[in-house]
């Protein structure tokens, strides 16, 4: 099959209903960071079936970091339906971004797909201007690009992965925000992707736990920086999640009983994650700022 092939796949958003999300993911791993959709066997759930816009973000102009796969991708796409043109911000997983784009051009919206790192500032500059240039403004920041490094020991952990975790993680959204101030304005909204792991912790995540941890610090903190300007920042802390970057960071054992110790007993999918998203970045959370919501199949977090 070639690349344009799979590609025209990927562009068919894999959809099912609540009662249909799988309970088991397989055991199976890749060999590059951050993952591939496309080598995924078992295809995350990007939007319900029964999923219906209702122009809740009509004519808006959206970035989404990590907008390739994942959980970027289900928010993509439930941005698109919800009557939004939408920028990704990826990496170099290309075809991965292509399919999301032909997703989000499928909405009848307009996408832009932006290759590069977001741990440098000049990148985030030029992607911001970028987007303002070719879609004609900003309004909604969603940065959700992250990557982590399993280690059994924190003396595992060197300086050069310390760095480049907490630069794409948490920098970054330094980076962007400053880069979308000028273009942001009174009812305009920020959301962060953070994690379960900001509150529970993770013994084999310490540094990617604790740039989550400053993340949520950084969507209180921003909130209430930004509450004159009539700008909500708000995040999502999703549980365990089906996504390419849980085969490409963790082992086969690891990976076949991701999701398996929560309350409902199995993994979430993207699907059920973007939706926080959308209310997030609409009016139905007018009144909602420096908060996080904590899709994650039911542990209690008190967050």
């Amino acid at each position: 099959m070639t690349n344009e092939e799979k590609s025209s796949q990927n562009a068919q958003p894999e959809t099912a209903s609540t009662q249909e999300m799988p309970q088991q993911v397989p055991a199976e791993t890749q060999q590059k960071e951050p993952g591939s959709e496309a080598e995924m066997s078992l295809t995350p759930v990007v939007i319900r079936d029964d999923y219906k816009g209702s122009d809740k973000l009509k004519g808006k102009v959206a970035l989404i970091t990590g907008g390739d796969s994942g959980i970027g991708r289900a928010v993509a796409v439930h941005f698109a339906r919800e009557g939004a043109d939408v920028a990704i911000v990826y990496l170099d997983e290309h075809e991965d971004a292509q399919a999301t784009l032909e997703m989000v051009q499928a909405e009848g919206r307009r996408g832009l797909c932006i290759a590069g790192d977001i741990g440098d500032v000049q990148f985030c500059q030029d992607a911001v201007k970028q987007v303002v240039q070719e879609l004609g403004g900003l309004n909604v920041l969603v940065n959700n690009a992250a990557e982590q490094h399993p280690r059994e020991k924190i003396t595992e952990i060197s300086p050069e992965q310390l760095e480049r975790t907490f630069r794409t993680n948490i920098f970054s959204m330094f980076y962007l925000t400053q880069a979308a101030m000028p273009h942001l304005q009174k009812g305009d909204c920020i959301v962060n992707s953070t994690s379960i792991t900001a509150y529970k912790g993770s013994p084999q995540l310490l540094d990617y736990s604790s740039t989550k941890g400053a993340i949520v610090a950084f969507t209180r903190s921003l909130s209430q920086n930004l509450a004159e300007q009539g700008i909500r920042v708000n995040a999502v802390a999703p549980g365990p999640i089906w996504t390419p970057l849980i085969p490409s960071t963790f082992d086969r054992e690891r990976v076949g009983e991701h999701g398996q110790d929560t309350p409902l007993g199995r993994p979430g999918q993207p699907a059920e994650v973007a939706p926080s998203y959308v209310f997030l970045a609409s009016e139905d959370s007018s009144y909602i700022s420096g908060q996080v919501l904590h899709p994650n199949g039911g542990d209690v977090v008190n967050g």
